[in-house]
């Protein structure tokens, strides 16, 4: 998984209660899930998918009332990468998005699929 500088970025991920990772062997993909729901997935797209392609990326999951905004904002983020664009952003990682910037998109990510969950299974995530 080729996260440039940003080798804090599977460890983030990971850190976060319940969560669980896996690849996909046919995407290519590094998922991220929290009881079975994506919520992140690195991977690097073959030059054959244009303004993508060769980028290493994550794939989060936004507010779609903020997508815009962060693409708008910061040249490293483009819709997400085959995925539905107005709830996914993709960051690309070898650009010089802000740490703090990629943590707190890692951050939504997470706690819109959490919050997504059956109740009993935030509680249990929450107590750790």
């Amino acid at each position: 998984m080729n996260t440039t500088h940003y080798d804090w970025l599977n460890d983030y991920l990971l850190s976060k209660p319940g969560v669980e990772k896996d690849f996909k062997e046919e995407w290519q993909w590094h998922r991220f899930m929290v009881r079975g729901k994506l919520f992140a997935a690195v991977c690097e797209p073959d030059v054959k998918h244009k303004d993508y392609g060769g980028h290493p990326l994550v794939n989060l999951k936004c507010d779609p009332r903020l997508a815009e905004g962060f693409r708008e904002t910061y040249p490293e983020i483009h819709p997400g990468f085959y995925s539905d664009k107005r709830h996914w952003n993709a960051a690309f990682l070898d650009g010089n998005l802000p740490d703090d910037v990629l943590r707190d998109m890692c951050d939504m990510s997470y706690r819109l699929v959490v919050e997504k969950l059956p109740k009993y299974v935030q509680k249990e995530l929450a107590e750790g």
